[in-house]
């Protein structure tokens, strides 16, 4: 009987296989027949298989550089329209509650909208600035608004005409570029002075020089006090349309018909400004509680002859607003990123194909499984990585493009670039494994054989 002998010779590699094991890479051989090879070694061979057809590679990561720009620069422009809104909110003043008149009630059930009947005086100014009262508010402007004529030499214009306190420019947070503002001694009598907003100043006096200058407002001979500087767009009160006259000269000369009813001088609104952010709901309670006792109402609020409109809510009503529509803009623009990802499944199938025969000898001279998954996965990573990082300097350029023109503000942020090449790297690992699966099942054998 003869018996068997353990052999310790290595298995006879096919002609082809031999071949590649000595004339293309003996030293990757030696690792695959080891036991596998590094990362570094698979990263080297995804690198050099991208590199060998850089066209092709460029175009399969074209769908995610156009997805990863859009998404930055449409996150980047709906964050900078946000900002731009908040700022002109805000540019008015800070932390303001601005208390307008209420309906007016014309019969059981029927009334009329808010601020339609004039209920608020100066009267009613004062003790909202009566620490006793509010103890919250920093500064309380009360304001009579109105529209005239403006008349300088052969120049004239209609124009916004706000009758206000010295506190005017505090709580709108204003600054001069030339010139005083109004005094209280100009309120306390009711002299003709008026101070500018930016673009009045422009349109009177082209010259310049318009302090100390006169101009007739409804007929009436005023004195230029000063000039504002400009605030920027014209929404959301912007003053830079309008001018300013002492309250009582508004009161009692330009608008006395209407400023003026039963002796009580009345007021469009009253700007309340408080201590804080913190404070702000508080300052709200007492004022709603300090004017409700003045005009002998309820405590429950619901036969108010006022309203106050809080800043804060607009802020965050606007916040949320745009917030809602970046996220949507983005969302839009992640589409493309998927069908990116779908055109790196496509070429990376038809490079697994084109390569059978590269990966049966792989597989024949000792490469595992796990060799040619993470090989294909790396391929796919890469390129999604490399589109990203192109895409996001192409969206980075249109941003600054975009504020370039001056039509609208973009602000572009690192946590949208990060999010933004992060999910198109998981896009491309996810269309990745499909091919890479492919690749790493085939059978070394029919690998071979394939022509």
């Amino acid at each position: 009987m003869s018996t068997l002998t353990p052999t310790t010779e290595a298995p006879t590699l096919p002609t082809s296989a031999r071949e590649y094991s000595t004339e293309v890479n003996p030293a990757l051989v030696a690792e695959l027949q080891a036991g596998g090879i590094s990362l570094g070694e698979t990263f080297e061979i995804a690198i050099s298989s991208l590199t060998a057809n850089k066209l092709r590679t460029l175009l399969t990561a074209l769908g995610i550089i156009i997805g990863v720009a859009a998404v930055v620069a449409l996150m980047a422009i709906g964050r900078g329209s946000q900002e731009s809104i908040t700022a002109s909110i805000t540019a008015n003043g800070a932390n303001l509650l601005t208390v307008r008149s209420g309906a007016a009630n014309q019969g059981p059930g029927v009334g009329g909208g808010v601020g339609s009947a004039q209920t608020l005086t100066s009267a009613d100014a004062k003790a909202l600035a009566d620490t006793q009262n509010v103890p919250d508010a920093a500064l309380v402007s009360p304001e009579y608004n109105g529209n005239g004529q403006l008349v300088a030499g052969s120049l004239n214009t209609n124009a916004r005409i706000v009758g206000a306190e010295p506190a005017y420019i505090g709580v709108h947070n204003l600054t001069l570029t030339e010139g005083d503002f109004i005094t209280d001694d100009q309120v306390n009598s009711m002299a003709n002075v008026a101070v500018l907003g930016a673009n009045i100043a422009t349109t009177l006096f082209p010259d310049g020089g318009a302090v100390g200058q006169s101009l007739r407002i409804n007929r009436q001979s005023f004195k230029v006090a000063g000039v504002l500087a400009s605030q920027g767009g014209g929404g959301f009160g912007s003053i830079d349309d309008g001018l300013i006259v002492p309250l009582s000269t508004a009161q009692r000369r330009l608008f006395g018909g209407r400023a003026i009813q039963g002796g009580a001088a009345l007021v469009s609104t009253i700007v309340v400004q408080a201590k804080d952010q913190n404070s702000i709901n508080n300052t709200l309670a007492e004022i709603n509680q300090t004017l409700r006792i003045r005009h002998d109402l309820p405590d429950n609020g619901s036969a108010d002859d006022f309203s106050v409109i809080n800043q804060q809510d607009i802020l965050n009503s606007v916040v949320q607003t745009t917030q809602t529509l970046t996220l949507f803009l983005g969302a839009i623009a992640a589409i493309s990123l998927l069908v990116g990802g779908i055109g790196i499944m496509n070429i990376m199938l038809v490079s697994v194909r084109e390569r059978t025969r590269e990966i049966g000898l792989r597989k024949a001279i000792g490469a595992r499984e796990s060799d040619i998954l993470t090989q294909f996965m790396l391929e796919a990573l890469i390129i999604s990585l490399i589109g990203g990082l192109i895409g996001l300097a192409l969206g980075v350029l249109i941003a600054l493009s975009v504020n370039l023109s001056g039509q609208i503000r973009a602000a572009p942020s690192l946590s949208a670039a990060v999010l933004a090449v992060s999910f198109s790297m998981l896009v491309g690992l996810f269309f990745g494994i499909a091919p890479a699966r492919s690749a790493a099942r085939l059978d070394p054998i029919d690998a071979l054989r394939y022509e």
